[in-house]
């Protein structure tokens, strides 16, 4: 079982986290641009990619994090008790154990999947010379070796298994609206395996991905209890 770390060691890795996202979300804006990047450029930019959804949410997440290690540390423990904090603490587990540890370990298990399988279906070879490999990475890779660090750094409450994966399911049905609107907009397929799916395919392929991540939701709150335990973080006590 880990032990609870110090607000002031928590706001101190937080914060580096926190400005890796804030370079990478840069680099990913700044050294990748529209002009080299076919599909940036084409409706939706880069928010038609789960990737760059993903890496919007790990930094605001992050941010939120640092925000909290704050105001813990600012007030004192009486104006800490059922006010604004606690509910910043809830937003946080929230954010964390439905959207951030499912999808970040969807988009990093997805896309190597597909990768080792046929890079061209999700990671066409051109974009080698067009995206750098230790960014790649970043996108694709760091993403959970970070969430780990989260996770033992933190204990985070779980909401209701039904509660949980309904949200995931709200957030992975939105997403799957967004790509089936960009191709109706624009024609073209968000990823390049989309396009060499028959209808009945791509709807497996669809069902398959929004399945996906129930499991991952699940795994996340096993991987939680296993380092933490049944306790709640009000039962623990600081170094």
């Amino acid at each position: 079982m880990a032990a609870t770390v110090s607000w002031g060691s928590c706001l101190f890795v937080h914060l580096l986290i926190f400005g890796w996202y804030v370079f990478t979300l840069w680099a990913n804006c700044t050294v990748i641009s529209t002009e080299r990047h076919p599909g940036a450029k084409t409706y939706g930019g880069r928010w038609k990619y789960l990737t760059f959804i993903n890496l919007v949410m790990h930094t605001v997440f992050f941010g939120l994090c640092v925000f909290i290690d704050i105001v813990h540390l600012v007030l004192s423990a009486k104006a800490l008790r059922g006010g604004l904090p606690s509910l910043l603490v809830k937003l946080r587990d929230i954010t964390f154990t439905v959207l951030a540890f499912p999808v970040g370990t969807f988009v990093f298990s997805s896309f190597w999947s597909i990768y080792a399988y046929d890079r061209e279906l999700v990671y066409p070879k051109f974009l080698d010379d067009i995206i750098p490999v230790w960014l790649n990475h970043a996108l694709h890779t760091i993403i959970v070796p970070l969430l780990f660090v989260q996770m033992y750094i933190q204990n985070h409450q779980y909401v209701s298994k039904v509660k949980g994966v309904l949200g995931l399911a709200i957030f992975a049905l939105l997403y799957l609206s967004w790509v089936l609107w960009v191709h109706h907009v624009s024609d073209i397929w968000v990823y390049p395996i989309m396009a060499k799916l028959s209808p009945v395919g791509l709807v497996l392929f669809f069902g398959a991905a929004a399945l996906t991540m129930a499991p991952l939701y699940l795994l996340g709150e096993k991987i939680s209890r296993k380092i933490w335990g049944n306790a709640g973080p009000q039962k623990k006590k600081k170094k």
